[in-house]
C-alpha cells in the first residue's frame, strides 16, 4: 500500500493515515493456531525430516 503525505498535512491527518494502514495490515494473514495439534504423528518429526532429506542423496 502506498500512502501519499502531502506538504502541509497536519499531525492528526498523518496519524489517521497511519492507523488506517495498521488496520489493513492486521486483517491480512493466516490464523495458523487453528492447525496446531491437528496432525498426529506416530514418529518424531525430526526423524521423519532426516529420513526425507536422506532420500535426496
Amino acid at each position: 500500500m502506498v500512502v501519499v503525505i502531502k506538504k502541509g498535512a497536519t499531525k492528526n491527518t498523518i496519524l489517521l493515515m497511519m492507523k488506517r494502514v495498521m488496520q489493513e495490515r492486521k486483517t491480512k494473514g493466516i490464523k495458523v493456531r487453528k492447525y496446531c495439534g491437528v496432525i498426529k504423528l506416530k514418529e518424531d518429526a525430526l526423524i521423519i525430516q532426516k529420513r526425507m532429506r536422506d532420500e535426496w542423496e
